[in-house]
């Protein structure tokens, strides 16, 4: 029933595979994911919340192709952090040190079960779409004056005519990919925002993290 329940499951999920941190669909697109920051923009001034608005503003307006904007909220696990005070209480040089820090992990346990602390996180998902899939690049190739009829009939020229096929549309897609992450993260980047493109390891995290949002997981951190 497990198995029966997971392959139900898969049929739902658009996603082919995870390469170099692309999302390749089933349908043949692509999707980079960018990691944001967060800026204080209640904190402003009026001046600069103006500028940061119409930096924003101008930004959108450079972009040709669409993007999704992901706001990610989830309830915060202080449970290592606590396990951490709590292995560092032996070590503390005073018997007053020792008090003063089992004060704190009770207060911030206590604090925790009475409050929901949220953390959230800001992706952009950025898509490119191929117009030439590696079936139609395949058909055209055999189809080149002056290839062998052999060629496109030998099982090992056809399968090693698709792979080359397939790779070359994954690396025009990569390429084109990548110019649309660096133009969208350049652009936030005027507005005071900085943008990181996600790993495949961290596409897996997110995407597993997204299908199963009862289980707690150490956020996605942005590298200063």
């Amino acid at each position: 029933m497990a198995t029966l329940a997971i392959s139900a499951t898969q049929k739902f999920v658009p996603i082919k595979e995870i390469r170099n941190g692309i999302i390749v669909l089933k349908d043949g697109g692509y999707r980079g994911i960018l990691i944001c920051s967060s800026v204080n923009f209640g904190l402003k001034s009026a001046d600069e919340q103006h500028a940061i608005t119409l930096g924003f503003q101008n930004f959108l307006n450079t972009l040709d192709f669409s993007i999704q904007i992901v706001v990610n909220s989830r309830k915060m696990d202080l449970r290592p952090y606590l396990a951490l005070l709590e292995e560092k209480a032996p070590e503390q040089k005073t018997e007053l040190m020792r008090i003063q820090l089992h004060e704190y992990i009770e207060f911030v346990r206590s604090f925790a079960d009475q409050a929901n602390i949220m953390t959230k996180s800001f992706y952009i998902v950025v898509p490119y779409a191929s117009h030439v899939s590696a079936a139609s690049a395949v058909g055209f190739l055999q189809h080149l004056p002056g290839l062998p009829a052999q060629a496109s009939t030998t099982a090992g020229g056809n399968a090693s005519a698709k792979d080359a096929a397939a790779k070359a549309s994954f690396e025009e897609g990569r390429a084109q990919l990548e110019q649309r992450l660096s133009l969208v993260a350049g652009g936030l980047a005027g507005t005071g925002v900085r943008a990181a493109t996600l790993g495949t390891e961290e596409v897996i995290e997110l995407l597993y993290r997204s299908f199963n949002p009862g289980e707690l997981e150490n956020p996605i951190r942005l590298d200063n």
